[in-house]
């Protein structure tokens, strides 16, 4: 049980320090970078982001020349006393892992919350309940 309260309170404060932060400008930027070592070593590396209000978007992606790969994206948005944050990561060999999060102002001095975590062994652990407000 008391983990289930120290889970909230982070979810409650990462959602609050999101909705308080300054406005960022809106728009799309991107990044591609590309490495050629000796011996026909090297690796192309992008980044992508997507930021409008209340919301944001990151996509990231790694590729070897020798095979070996990893993508990753990022989401949240909040708004309206919400926050919903989710974030996944996929490997080449088809290994993955996700997460989700989602914290929701009831109005009445009390949050909330849900959060579920899927592990690369496929293995799904979730967490939910309401938190009073201190």
């Amino acid at each position: 049980m008391r983990k289930t309260v120290f889970a909230a309170a982070g979810m409650t404060a990462t959602a609050l320090f999101i909705a308080l932060a300054p406005a960022a400008e809106a728009g799309q930027h991107g990044r591609t970078v590309r490495v050629q070592g000796a011996y026909g070593r090297g690796y192309v590396h992008d980044r992508h982001v997507n930021r409008q209000p209340g919301a944001v978007s990151v996509s990231r992606g790694t590729q070897t020349n020798s095979g070996y790969g990893v993508a990753s994206q990022r989401a949240a948005s909040w708004g309206d006393g919400a926050y919903s944050g989710s974030a996944s990561r996929t490997f080449n060999n088809g290994a993955s892992a996700n997460r989700a999060t989602s914290v929701v102002n009831n109005g009445d001095g009390t949050y909330s919350y849900n959060a579920s975590r899927t592990g690369y062994d496929g293995d799904t652990r979730s967490v939910s309940g309401v938190v009073s407000r201190p």
